[in-house]
């Protein structure tokens, strides 16, 4: 690759692609629930700015990195989130240009240079996105998006789209000069010969709009270190650990919106050295490496991780699905102390009854330790059954026995016992673990009044929102006309934010009924069993006052203490 002064001169004649030890796509756009402006964003309107500018320099896309593979291939170091994205976006511009007229014999050129001649694609993504992305991108042919398989390839497709809907309505000539902008957009390269010296750039210059996660860093120094001490044995290490890293990255994509790829690299350290107090992983790693025998080390560890991955890909995918309990433990969420005990069931090939055993056992501790809100340490008091399971003993009887225990205790294991917990069910409860618990109240309801039922998932409510029966601020003002009780002091202090005046309800209903008389709201409660119970227990007076909140608090009260 000539040295290049533009964007065009940098992918013509020549053909960029992701290695193996790079990450898929992870740049966002305003889709995600995050309010804050997204790299896609930042990256359109980066571009708009320019080209109303009165600026002549060309635009800078910034330093790009590339190893040097053969046959005018070179492999993408460090700049792949902005060529990617520089693709996508130039996909776009020319399908919406044709809609409005043939392309020059000038921007027929431009777009086989920078995309596509006849079957030679200028750019080329990781392994498992790169068909969707020449089908969907680059030869725009429809695809069913609901059966995407990776959060990469669910990017890829919402920077597609979110392109495509910001130029819907530009014309030829903005269209046209933010072709020129980008084509004619200035950048620099650094091209390294062979793959050791590639991988050091990444770890030491790596530049990129997203900082590298430590799992991308491990994973560098890994190979690395490989090609410094592995021998004879280099290139078959290297190929084991690309091989490791394709399928991690695969999972990643399609679980990373259960959990962060740098907390399951934690896991995976509290569970090779078999301790839940393991927590920098960085700087365990460095050490491990320093002391000499690395590549053994670096075998193992790989291992460990890829088989952390695959188990949490079972866990937080099929089982979750199929297993009310496993499906109550992620719903619940903040349950990093449970992962590691996970991941040993999954290493030791338990049953999934042990796992739903294990998943409620689990679940009952940290519900307890969430609402109480001791600041007691709780890793100490499990960390020796933790590091005991599947080691000494296979059977998780031990650590289900731990957890019943410490519900009993009054000494300083007493911060989880029942008297705590029943206690800190009567005062307020944080919003969104008052939903969890409805919801759960919610299934209770539905097993109790039929047998062989189905359970209702969290996520088939739709925005689950936690409705005031009797609203914080009294409708009208006129609380008793509105069919509530006087809003005197001991009702606001005690009643309004109790367990017992919560309703679930999904956002629209929520957001219908407002803060609106009782009868009317009562009118709406059709959907849920808890909300048929509401209109049951007033269909006399349709009034709801201290008494209602009284009756419905005890009986919501001792579900959750006799479940958890």
């Amino acid at each position: 690759m000539d040295a290049p002064k533009t964007i065009r001169e940098m992918l013509r004649g020549n053909r960029i692609f992701v290695p193996s030890y790079q990450r898929a796509y992870s740049w966002d756009t305003e889709f995600t629930k995050e309010k804050s402006p997204k790299q896609i964003n930042v990256f359109f309107s980066d571009i708009n700015e320019y080209i109303t500018s009165s600026t002549k320099s060309p635009y800078y896309f910034g330093h790009f990195l590339f190893e040097n593979k053969s046959n005018k291939r070179y492999g993408v170091i460090d700049g792949q989130q902005r060529l990617t994205t520089i693709v996508i976006f130039l996909s776009v511009l020319f399908s919406k240009l044709k809609t409005i007229r043939l392309l020059t014999e000038n921007e027929q050129e431009i777009f086989e240079d920078m995309i596509k001649r006849n079957s030679t694609y200028r750019f080329e993504t990781v392994d498992y996105d790169n068909q969707l992305f020449f089908d969907y991108v680059i030869d725009q042919n429809k695809i069913n998006k609901d059966g995407l398989e990776t959060e990469s390839s669910k990017r890829i497709v919402d920077a597609f789209d979110f392109f495509k809907m910001q130029i819907d309505n530009k014309d030829e000539i903005y269209l046209t000069n933010v072709l020129n902008a980008v084509q004619n957009a200035s950048c620099t390269i650094h091209l390294v010969e062979n793959e050791s010296e590639a991988i050091q750039m990444f770890i030491f210059q790596n530049n990129r709009g997203k900082k590298p996660s430590n799992l991308e860093i491990i994973k560098a120094e890994f190979m690395f270190n490989v090609h410094l001490y592995g021998g004879e044995e280099t290139e078959s290490l290297l190929e084991q650990i690309k091989n490791r890293f394709e399928k991690i990255y695969k999972y990643i994509s399609k679980i990373e919106y259960h959990i962060d790829e740098d907390d399951v690299l934690t896991y995976t350290l509290r569970v090779y050295f078999n301790s839940l107090y393991e927590s920098n992983a960085i700087t365990k790693i460095h050490t491990k490496l320093s002391k000499g025998n690395s590549i053994h080390f670096i075998k193992k560890f790989t291992r460990s991780l890829a088989s952390s991955f695959e188990h949490l890909n079972t866990f937080f995918g099929r089982d979750e699905r199929e297993n009310f309990e496993i499906h109550s433990l992620v719903m619940l969420g903040g349950i990093a102390i449970a992962i590691p005990f996970v991941i040993k069931a999954y290493t030791l090939g338990l049953s999934i009854l042990e796992k739903k055993k294990l998943c409620s056992a689990l679940g009952s501790l940290l519900l307890r330790h969430r609402l109480i809100g001791t600041r007691a340490d709780l890793i100490s008091r499990i960390n020796d059954e933790y590091q005991k399971f599947g080691y000494s003993e296979k059977d998780l009887n031990s650590i289900i026995s731990r957890i019943a225990w410490m519900k009993t205790q009054n000494n300083w294991w007493g911060y989880w016992n029942n008297m705590e917990f029943a206690n800190s069910i009567s005062g307020y409860i944080h919003h969104e673990t008052a939903k969890y618990l409805l919801w759960k109240y919610e299934n209770y309801l539905k097993k109790s009044g039929k047998p062989g039922y189905q359970f209702i998932r969290y996520d088939s409510i739709y925005s689950p929102h936690l409705e005031h029966i009797a609203p914080q601020t009294p409708t009208n003002g006129e609380p008793i006309a509105a069919g509530y009780c006087e809003y005197d002091e001991e009702f606001e202090d005690e009643y309004i934010d109790c367990l017992g005046n919560y309703l679930l309800l999904s956002a629209p209903h929520n957001e219908s009924i407002g803060n609106r008389p009782f009868s009317l709201k009562r009118s709406t409660y059709t959907q849920l069993l808890q909300q048929i119970e509401i209109k049951e227990m007033t269909k006399d007076d349709e009034t709801w006052n201290k008494e209602k909140i009284n009756i419905r608090y005890d009986k919501i009260k001792q579900f959750v203490l006799d479940t958890y």
